[in-house]
């Protein structure tokens, strides 16, 4: 069961790593958008890094920031 919970930490070298396990669909959309938000609001260069395998396909990207 997902536990719908977004780890953000900011890293020694001012890298921001944003990590999660499974996110329910009902804040699914909600999740991808404030990760979306910090990358623009952080800027630098965006990495995404996925953990697992997904059983179904995204019209958006997940993202892990690095600024």
């Amino acid at each position: 069961m997902p536990d719908d919970t977004l780890k953000i930490e900011i890293l020694d070298d001012g890298t921001i790593k944003v990590t999660s396990d499974v996110v329910s669909a009902a804040n699914h959309a909600s999740a991808d958008k404030f990760v979306t938000f910090l990358a623009r609001l952080a800027g630098g260069a965006t990495t995404i890094t996925k953990r697992s395998k997904h059983t179904h396909s995204h019209a958006h990207e997940h993202a892990e920031t690095k600024g």
